[in-house]
This record gives C-alpha cells, structure tokens and sequence, in this order.
C-alpha cells in the first residue's frame, strides 16, 4: 500500500502512522514526520524507545 503517512503522537507519548491527506485523529497531534510507511514506521522505531505510556514512566 503506497502513500504518504504522518507520524502522531498522543498524550501518552505513544506513535502511530496516519493517512497524511487526513484530520490528524482526535486525542492525537503531528509529530513532525512525513514520509512513506516504511520511513515512519523507522522513525517511530528511533524515538519511541520506552513503549510504556507516559502515566506509568513518570512518578
């Protein structure tokens, strides 16, 4: 599936890819990453290296 995606990152500090020609979905906002499927997803890979959510990592 080709097409341009858009890295997102919620509240908790967790990513995701969404449809670059969408709304960023509600609960979400830009992470700042453009590109294909393949490039997001190693992106995400790079800087989500604590998979836990926020609430848990913080005291």
């Amino acid at each position: 599936m080709a097409g341009t995606y858009r890295v997102v990152v919620n509240d908790e500090g967790q990513y995701s890819i969404w449809d670059a020609a969408g709304e960023v979905p509600a609960g979400w906002r830009d992470a700042g990453r453009t590109g294909s499927r393949a490039e997001c997803l190693e992106h995400i890979e790079r800087v989500w290296t604590d998979m836990r959510p926020l609430s848990v990592r913080t005291p």
